[in-house]
């Protein structure tokens, strides 16, 4: 290996292997053509403006410019600069005396453009055109922009000007409308990967390919970036640089663990995915660039479940792709565009919190309790049908297609320390081959206990429209008759019927009749409650009880019998020794 520089003499990669002709510029096919078939063809705008994210080579191609069009090697301009005259080392250097270069972020104010407009009018010393290069040119100041109007649409015949911005929308439409525009794309992954290896072979480095990918993936289309970053990595390395090194350097957790990491909270499993979250900590991942992986995640899942040629993406390997699909298959839609918003909210709270793994770590809670809640559009069926919505089942495999419920699972909870199913049956009798294709509960012998049954299967809107709305004409197991209340809506027999089905395994015959009909639960209830008062407040111990408390009133009586421990056991009303204990009451 050869004897690396002093430190005196060396100059970064980025500086090192900037371009210095179009033939060396990667990733800006469609603009080097545009140039290339204008300076041969003599068709030369004026004016041109170079637009694109940080490190593309904005400020490297407005020099490119410059040389082909005033390279003295040649009679005229050309697409070839020698980069070895002298007005092509000048310019390399920034020290032409008639390419200007300015900084606008430095000076955005009219002088400084004023300082340009009088000096357009004079030729050039020694080249053939005068050419000002302005970076950032979004900076100026709205009167330096007008001031620069009129000449920048007419500016004499030896003179060039070429802009570069990464804020092309802050630039005024009169300034656009006067330019030849460029947008200079980010630089494709593959394009890059090899850029750095030729680069890293050039400096006798040796680098891993998955390296590479890293460093491609993190510049994010970045040609400076990248240099950047494969600079460090050398450094870091001491000239043999591996994945896992660049990976400590930059923070990143490994691929496969992330997506194993998301697999578990889009199972529910939250003691494996806080396991594998601390774990990757512990190894130096930071927890906001775990979340950023996450989201990645996310959203190349959602691609694959859209567009599956996204799973070519050269960046990926084969072990990424088949976990990938088989994850993208897996899941639905809504869940993936929940975990996005939820990781996306989530990201911005470990930024911000003073404790960024104990952030992630509730981000990763919320987000596999949310993992197994149904979708919106499960809970609009539920409604329609009048039944529970299915569920996907904690720790259930994700690539197994339909994913149903375990009993004594958890709704919307995960396995470990979730909150009771209260639901259980419910939701079991949507899942074919369940417990729910069979009899819960026997047929309620009574209208009072058929309204017992929806209030003990969490059916409330059911129970208190039955209750209080309803006039009962004729009840017998598996048919009823009701009078109905003006507000009762009109599928609470549909729902009736699809409950009563699963919960008992029989079809009711369920009927509306315009007249006759008992009273109300309800309007019993209170009849029954004002009777037990009237007779409480003639009792000898109450009376003296008041006596002894005038302030006292008596609010409600309370009548306890040990049938009303079960109110479906059909048989309670028959067991022998059953009677009424004293009732309660509330003062």
């Amino acid at each position: 290996m050869a004897k690396a520089p002093t430190t005196a003499e060396y100059r970064v990669l980025a500086r090192k292997y900037r371009p210095s002709d179009f033939d060396a510029l990667i990733g800006q096919e469609a603009m080097v053509r545009t140039l290339s078939n204008a300076i041969e063809s003599g068709r030369l705008a004026h004016a041109f403006v170079l637009t694109g994210v940080r490190g593309v080579g904005k400020t490297t191609t407005a020099r490119i410019i410059a040389k082909a069009l005033n390279c003295t090697a040649t009679d005229g301009p050309s697409i070839n600069p020698c980069g070895k005259c002298e007005s092509c080392t000048a310019i390399a250097e920034s020290r032409h005396v008639d390419v200007l270069e300015m900084d606008a972020a430095s000076r955005t104010g009219v002088d400084d453009i004023r300082e340009i407009i009088e000096s357009v009018r004079y030729a050039p010393v020694s080249a053939r055109y005068k050419i000002y290069i302005i970076d950032e040119v979004h900076m100026l100041s709205k009167n330096a922009f007008n001031a620069l109007l009129k000449t920048l649409e007419e500016p004499p015949a030896h003179v060039k000007f070429i802009f570069a911005t990464t804020e092309i929308r802050k630039l005024p439409v009169t300034v656009l409308s006067r330019c030849q525009r460029f947008d200079l794309k980010r630089v494709e992954s593959d394009v890059l990967v090899a850029h750095l290896k030729k680069l890293s072979e050039a400096e006798g480095s040796k680098i891993d390919e998955g390296a590479l990918k890293l460093i491609a993936r993190a510049a994010e289309g970045s040609v400076r970036d990248s240099l950047s970053l494969l600079d460090q990595a050398i450094a870091h390395g001491a000239g043999e640089v591996s994945e896992d090194q660049v990976r400590s350097m930059l923070g990143l957790a490994d691929r496969t663990l992330v997506l194993d990491l998301f697999e578990a909270v889009m199972k529910g499993d939250v003691a494996a995915a806080i396991g594998q979250l601390r774990a990757q900590y512990d190894r130096g991942a930071d927890p906001a660039v775990v979340m950023s992986d996450l989201l990645e995640v996310t959203h190349w899942l959602t691609r694959l479940k859209v567009t599956p040629e996204a799973g070519a993406d050269t960046l990926v390997s084969e072990a990424e792709k088949s976990v990938g699909g088989r994850l993208a298959e897996g899941l639905d839609m809504p869940h993936l565009t929940r975990a996005w918003t939820m990781l996306l909210k989530g990201l911005g709270e470990v930024k911000m919190a003073p404790s960024p793994i104990a952030a992630a770590e509730m981000v990763l809670i919320r987000l596999a309790y949310a993992a197994n809640l149904p979708s919106p559009a499960d809970l609009v069926k539920q409604m329609q049908s009048g039944g529970g919505a299915p569920v996907r089942g904690p720790q259930a495999p994700v690539g197994g297609g339909n994913v149903t419920a375990m009993a004594g699972a958890s709704v919307g909870g995960p396995a470990n320390g979730g909150p009771t199913m209260s639901r259980t049956a419910t939701i079991l009798a949507f899942q074919p081959g369940s417990d729910g294709d069979h009899p819960q509960h026997p047929m309620p012998i009574s209208f009072e206990k058929m309204i017992a049954l929806f209030e003990a299967q969490r059916e409330p809107v059911i129970a208190v429209t039955l209750k209080d709305q309803v006039r009962l004409v004729d009840y017998a197991p598996g048919k009823v008759v009701l009078n109905l209340g003006p507000n009762v809506p009109p599928t609470l027999f549909s729902q009736m019927k699809v409950c009563l089905k699963r919960w008992t395994g029989n079809d009711w015959m369920i009927s509306t009749s315009s007249e006759g009909g008992a009273q109300t639960v309800k309007e019993q209830e209170q009849v029954k409650a004002a009777i037990m008062k009237d007779e409480a407040l003639a009792e000898p111990l109450i009376r003296s009880f008041l006596g002894l408390f005038p302030d006292a009133e008596l609010l409600a009586v309370r009548e306890t019998r040990l049938a009303d421990l079960d109110v479906l056991d059909e048989e309670a009303d028959d067991m022998p020794g059953v009677e009424d204990e004293p009732g309660e009451f509330d003062f």
